[in-house]
């Protein structure tokens, strides 16, 4: 038997479990999550993330759903993978720039007594062109009528480096499903036709220029507390719509996010995230050693 070492970890309670795969890693890392992401006979979380070492970047993150699916990027994920790397690294280099699936991003992280609170992320230039979110059809798709579970829904779809389906509602009757009824829907949504890679779904409800409420589904997961990359896609959205300001808070079930999509300037045209990142608790786990093979010096 083997140990390998763990740190659980959440941004507005998008929780993960944290693995420094410098020298070992998972050789199945989607059994792996899938097994440890189980809340109740796992550590339990939404998924798990390999810190893992990167030739261009400071850190390369993957990250796995709960289910064992791979994504590509993890807003909240990736602030809790700057915190770590710059504990690691003993602090010596702030921003952090992290190598995922969709690029390389640059977190500049919020230091407190020499320990990184909270971070700031560049999550680069959203993708409006429907056929590379993907969605089945060319073109933006804004404000756009599909059919789920015989019900039209008005949505608008954004990639942040993963497909989002945002979804701007009247009122807090979408708040108010109880857990079933919202996993129904949510299903639906992310199993849809219309979306080939299936899809994270944003709800949300503009209760000022400058604040959205926001339920989420999330492809893989199911419900979460929070979703950096869905809270960048439903801003983008509201914009889009006329519904919001280009600077707003962002409420979720796990706390709240500062979003800010840059008309000009420095930045312009990217969408800035800022958020916590939260360590929860530290721990080993046991595996049989054919559960970890060398990882691969250097990375890609």
């Amino acid at each position: 038997m083997s140990k390998l070492a763990f740190v659980k970890m959440h941004g507005c309670g998008n929780d993960y479990i944290y693995v420094v795969a410098d020298r070992v890693r998972p050789a199945d890392p989607g059994a792996l999550a899938k097994r440890l992401a189980d809340r109740r006979f796992g550590i339990g979380g939404d998924g798990l993330i390999l810190l893992c070492p990167s030739a261009r970047a400071d850190v390369r993150m993957e990250m796995y759903n709960a289910d064992g699916s791979r994504g590509e990027m993890c807003g909240n994920g990736i602030r809790c993978v700057s915190r770590l790397q710059f504990e690691i690294s003993g602090g010596r280099k702030n921003p952090l720039v992290v190598d995922t699936d969709c690029g390389a991003k640059t977190i500049a992280l919020k230091v407190e007594n020499g320990r990184a609170i909270a971070a700031t992320v560049d999550m680069g230039e959203p993708i409006l062109e429907g056929r590379e979110i993907p969605v089945a059809r060319d073109g933006r798709v804004i404000d756009f009528p599909l059919d789920i579970g015989g019900r039209e829904y008005r949505i608008t779809a954004v990639s942040m480096g993963n497909p989002h389906c945002v979804v701007c509602v009247e009122d807090d009757g979408v708040f108010a499903l109880d857990d079933a009824e919202f996993a129904r829907l949510g299903a639906q949504f992310e199993r849809h036709p219309f979306f080939p890679r299936r899809v994270n779904t944003e709800f949300i409800l503009p209760a000022a220029r400058d604040r959205l409420k926001m339920r989420v589904w999330e492809r893989g997961s199911g419900e979460t507390l929070a979703c950096g990359t869905g809270a960048c896609a439903a801003l983008v959205a509201a914009v889009l719509t006329g519904r919001a300001e280009r600077r707003a808070t962002v409420a979720l079930r796990g706390g709240p996010l500062e979003i800010e999509w840059r008309e000009d300037g420095p930045g312009a045209n990217r969408v800035f995230m800022t958020g916590a990142a939260v360590e929860v608790f530290r721990g080993e786990i046991e595996l049989d050693d054919a559960e970890l093979i060398p990882a691969v010096p250097g990375g890609r």
